[in-house]
């Protein structure tokens, strides 16, 4: 193959580490894993989205509480005096429709607990994300030093031999010896980084933490994001807002119901009698307990209500305004991202690869000293790594974004 060829190749091998992640150690078997696939199992098998989950059958339980009725109330007297016997029986009946608010209030509260669980859901996502970009790249950083730390080994044999034949001098090999150490140094580094990496993701996806699973899907797989259609998403299917809209209808209950509690509540009663001798051996009584509002009249019970959706109000505009200002900057953010990360896939590293392959090329031939040698390999080396960075914070700032809207991206 031509040497221009050699380099285009070697270049694209460059580029498909910054795109994947290919793991360093054994695989699980069963094929790579999405991003869509890793997040399908932290739905599932995510801890804080099962912890999250269980609110809701508390929610239901509390709903099955306000459909409950109030129960009758029986009285048995026996008395010395006339009538020596009482048997009573006192039914309440709640007017203002204060058992059907209650109930309104529980279905509100129901779907509240929906909307928080989708808040979780969302959160976890967005941190799977995270994670999953982490692991993809700590596993490409490890696979460029574990690379270079092979370049540094062939330049110290190279070293090496030429000293040995008398062409380059001992400082060469010095030269070269260093090189490899501090390649491997900062080899060890980076593998102690992707094994915390991958560790972080295998808890969101509640699965042993040592598990090592090839992760597939493209740095860029998502299209660009533009301002205007994160604003849409944001202010459409924000599960921030959706938790405020929820919390503001159940609100609207409460007041419902605490002006139906405004309303006295009724309790008839019936007493039947016995041995009023010589009265009569069995007798009657009926009544209705009415409370009278004379001194507690719930009145500041509406008020605390009624105050407290007042503020959710607005919390909710407040919360507008910061999810606006906060889509906007991280979509800002990724434009500069994307671009800073297609400059890097589509010139930087290309032209890095082709000069460091001259380079050693060069040295082989004896047609350069090492330290002109070593020189190219360490600007290759920052712009890979640079590469790299720019992977990272392209899909932070796009993580970013997908937390700011509180919406999957699409």
């Amino acid at each position: 193959m031509p040497r221009h060829g050699k380099v285009r190749a070697l270049g694209a091998c460059v580029i498909a580490l910054l795109f994947a992640s290919t793991a360093a150690a054994q695989v699980v078997p069963g094929g790579s894993l999405t991003l869509q696939a890793a997040m399908d199992r932290a739905f599932s098998a995510n801890p804080t989205i099962a912890a999250a989950r269980l609110r809701g059958a508390i929610n239901l339980a509390a709903l099955g509480v306000a459909r409950e009725r109030l129960n009758p109330e029986a009285a048995v007297e026996i008395a010395k005096e006339t009538p020596r016997q009482s048997f009573g029986l006192a039914v309440p009946f709640e007017l203002g429709g204060k058992r059907a608010k209650r109930i309104a209030v529980g279905e509100a509260t129901v779907r509240a607990g929906e909307a928080e669980i989708a808040a979780t859901v969302a959160q976890v996502r967005n941190d799977v994300r995270r994670a999953y970009y982490g692991v993809v790249v700590a596993d490409a950083r490890l696979i460029l030093l574990n690379e270079m730390r092979d370049i540094a080994v062939r330049v110290r044999d190279t070293a090496q031999q030429r000293f040995e034949a008398g062409s380059a001098p001992r400082l060469e090999v010095m030269q070269a010896q260093l090189t490899l150490a501090s390649a491997e140094n900062e080899a060890t580094a980076a593998q102690g980084n992707a094994v915390a990496a991958r560790a972080e993701l295998n808890a969101l996806l509640g699965q042993p933490l040592d598990t090592v699973t090839s992760l597939s899907t493209a740095v860029d797989a998502s299209g660009p994001v533009t301002t205007a259609a994160a604003m849409t998403l944001a202010q459409t299917a924000s599960t921030e807002l959706i938790v405020i809209d929820r919390q503001i209808e159940t609100q609207r209950a409460r007041i419902l119901l605490a002006q139906a509690l405004r309303v006295p509540d009724v309790i008839p009663a019936a007493v039947l009698t016995h041995d009023a001798q010589p009265e009569f051996t069995y007798g009657w009584r009926a009544g209705v307990a009415v409370t009278l509002p004379l001194f507690t009249s719930h009145r500041a019970g509406v008020l605390v209500e009624q105050t407290t959706l007042d503020q959710l109000n607005a919390q909710r505009q407040a919360t507008l305004v910061t999810i606006n200002g906060a889509v906007t900057a991280a979509a800002v953010t990724v434009q500069a991202q994307r671009q800073l990360y297609v400059r890097y896939r589509d010139e930087i590293i290309p032209q890095a690869q082709q000069v460091e392959q001259l380079a050693q090329e060069s040295y082989q031939l004896g047609q350069t000293g090492i330290a002109a040698l070593l020189q190219a390999l360490q600007a290759t080396r920052d712009a890979r790594l640079r590469a790299i960075d720019a992977v990272s914070l392209f899909q932070n700032a796009l993580a970013d974004l997908e937390r700011a809207i509180g919406a999957p991206l699409p």
